[in-house]
């Protein structure tokens, strides 16, 4: 999520208010020399010394904060610099122009010394104004803060109406935005726990539910609350497999499933009454809906939600009934299952595992005739051949050789791993 809106106070009516010694060097000479005897003359060598001078910078520099009335940045505002002082803003000739950065900080360098009026422009208006000397080697603080007493004492009274509603409004905005960024920080918190080794379910359920509290109109959320609730059941129906007990009569897993089927249905309707609602995301929606209720029993409402799903995310229609064909295969619905597999492979005829859950439900049918080989329906031995096709070595190629080997027929072995499942 990423709303909100930044919004700008533009004054404008502001008056303005006009308000090395010189060296001398000398030559030193010797006394002529007399003819002396006995005396030996010392010829002594005066090296120059060199003196290291600092060479003074020749420009200024300057730095410092902007913020309009309210005490808010000025967006894409720049401050510039004219010696004009006395000539109108439309006439005024700026030398210097500095941007000033999304947290209302600028900076400007190599500035020429000089009596200069600094000028802040939002737009094509002129909101704050100073006078500045600067000279060489200045490097000058020079903030504008419009909060100050003397800004604000200048303001017309129809300026400080506007004033005091933009700081409502503005007020409402921050506060609004910060609810969007700790929202999206839950959002990311969430998901990152979901995809990791040991997720936390019960914190990450808790975090959605207050994140839909906090802004109950956001269909996103609603979306990550059903994701929650029904990767919460999927691991307590995991654990009880284990623990070789019946997860279907656990009322606390049951009612996760149903709890994330109503988180999603609660985003789907959020989603389509939006003003810009995105049917691909209500798609995904009602495919998960159709996998927990699948999961639950409830196969008639199951593929009604995968149906719906594909209408809203044709785009995703291979994934979409390759998900229908494998929950209805695991809940004994071998016809359907098989059917659903087919639109799997006309949606999207390169992923592996639907082939394999047509064999499967098609084997079912199989008779052994009076020599004992197995006669599978057709169909079958083409699905389990192309399955092996696509991923020679997936999770279920073992298996789909060995049925294939006591149906007699001949497994190809040009298969080569191709890395899709």
């Amino acid at each position: 999520m990423k709303r909100g809106q930044s919004t700008q106070y533009d004054t404008q009516r502001i008056k303005r208010l006009n308000g090395g010694a010189k060296g001398s060097t000398e030559d030193l000479r010797g006394t002529p020399m007399t003819k002396l005897k006995l005396f030996s003359l010392l010829a002594v060598s005066i090296m120059p010394v060199a003196l290291s001078v600092p060479m003074l910078a020749q420009t200024a520099s300057i730095h410092g904060h902007v913020n309009n009335a309210a005490g808010m940045i000025i967006p894409n505002a720049k401050v510039k610099l004219t010696i004009d002082k006395a000539a109108a803003l439309k006439d005024q000739k700026f030398k210097y122009t500095f941007d000033v950065d999304t947290n209302g900080d600028y900076k400007g360098a190599d500035i020429a010394p000089a009596d200069y009026l600094l000028v802040v422009i939002s737009g094509e208006t002129s909101v704050d104004f100073q006078s500045m000397v600067l000279k060489a080697g200045d490097d000058k603080v020079v903030n504008f803060d419009m909060t100050r007493k003397e800004y604000l004492d200048k303001m017309s009274a129809e300026d400080k109406t506007a004033l005091e509603a933009y700081k409502k409004h503005a007020g409402d905005a921050m506060s609004a935005n910060k609810v969007v960024a700790n929202l999206n920080t839950a959002l990311k918190t969430v998901r990152e726990d979901l995809a990791s080794a040991n997720p936390n379910y019960e914190q990450d359920v808790q975090t959605m539910q207050q994140a839909t509290a906090q802004k109950p109109d956001e269909s996103v959320l609603w979306f990550n609350l059903g994701t929650a609730y029904i990767a919460q059941a999927d691991a307590g129906a995991k654990k009880a497999r284990v623990e070789k007990r019946s997860w279907q009569t656990d009322e606390t897993i049951l009612k996760q499933y149903n709890d994330g089927i109503a988180a999603d249905k609660k985003g789907i309707e959020l989603n389509a009454a939006s003003k810009k609602p995105t049917p691909a995301d209500a798609g995904l929606a009602w495919n998960s809906i159709g996998t927990a209720e699948a999961k639950i029993g409830k196969l008639p409402e199951a593929q009604a939600a995968f149906e719906n799903a594909v209408k809203l995310a044709p785009a995703s229609a291979g994934m979409i009934y390759g998900n229908e064909a494998a929950v209805l295969f695991n809940n004994g619905q071998g016809e359907a299952a098989a059917a659903a597999a087919d639109k799997a492979i006309a949606a999207d005829p390169t992923k592996a595992d639907p082939y394999y859950v047509k064999g499967q439900a098609l084997i079912a049918k199989a008779t052994v005739d009076k020599t004992g080989k197995i006669v599978a329906p057709p169909g079958c031995a083409e699905a389990y051949q192309k399955y092996l096709e696509l991923a020679p070595e997936g999770q279920h190629a073992q298996d789909a050789k060995e049925i294939l080997s006591s149906m007699g027929e001949k497994i190809n072995t040009k298969y080569k791993a191709s890395g899709k499942k």
